[in-house]
This record gives structure tokens, C-alpha cells and sequence, in this order.
């Protein structure tokens, strides 16, 4: 039985959780509140730096600005496209107008921009506004 690191989307804490008890809805062993909600999460420097390091899951980022009008409009689709991905990925969201230095390190040239890592190495980037289709096939075709 294999098992993989989840990091809790409200307290940060890392859980071990059994490959195949992803989709039964588990729960943080120190917050106890679900690993997995349906929504993107909300990534800082630091919390984006934990998931990246120590998901075994996939990571799926969307870096926007509220600004950014396609942003707006490719954020109903992100948040529809967590609720059918999770949990065999986790989605994350990076304002880059409050973390400038972490769009500047991953050399985020437009917005919006999505950047999917896999063992904490990115795998793929697209830039621009899809559907929720759009990024679910995307994300199929990169795994």
C-alpha cells in the first residue's frame, strides 16, 4: 500500500495519506478540516513554496492579477476545473500583483498563466484564458 504527502490547503501541515484513500474525502490530522474542498487554493511566498515542495500530488497554478480581465474571466472556469481534478491534483492560485517576487522567480511574463508541476518541477506552462474543459484537457494531456 503506497501512500503520499498532502499539504492541508487551511493549515499548511504535511499528511500522509494512503494512494487510495485520495477520493475519500480525507481529512488534516492536525486541523482536521478536508484535504481536498473542490476550490482553489490561495498561495503566499511560503505556502506556495510548501506545496510545491511537499505535495506528491500534481500542482496546478494559475498566476492572475485582479486587474486582469481575461483573469476574471478564467476564474469561474479554474475554480469548475478544481472541482472535477481534485484530488488527483491539487489547484492553486498566486496573485501577482501581492507576490511579485514569486511571479518575477518564475519569470510569469503574462497573465493569466498556468504552471503545472509535477515532484516539484514544472512539467508545462500555458499562458492565456480557457474554459474549464480547456484546462482539464490540458492538464490530461501533460500527465
Amino acid at each position: 500500500m503506497s501512500s503520499l504527502h498532502v499539504v492541508c490547503p487551511h493549515c499548511s501541515a504535511v499528511n500522509r495519506i494512503p494512494a487510495e484513500r485520495l477520493a475519500a474525502e480525507p481529512k488534516c490530522g492536525k486541523c482536521s478540516r478536508q484535504l481536498f474542498t473542490g476550490k482553489p487554493v490561495d498561495l503566499s511566498q511560503s505556502t506556495f513554496q510548501k506545496h510545491l515542495q511537499k505535495n506528491e500530488i500534481p500542482l496546478l497554478i494559475d498566476f492572475w492579477a485582479p486587474w486582469c480581465g481575461p483573469c476574471k474571466m478564467m476564474g469561474p472556469a479554474f475554480a469548475d476545473a478544481a472541482l472535477q481534478l481534485e484530488p488527483r491534483l491539487r489547484l492553486g492560485k498566486v496573485n501577482t500583483e501581492v507576490e511579485q517576487n514569486l511571479g518575477a522567480q518564475l519569470q510569469i511574463r503574462s497573465i493569466p498563466t498556468m504552471v503545472l508541476f509535477l515532484n516539484g518541477v514544472e512539467k508545462a506552462r500555458q499562458s492565456g484564458a480557457m474554459t474549464s474543459a480547456g484546462i482539464i484537457q490540458w492538464v490530461q494531456s501533460q500527465l
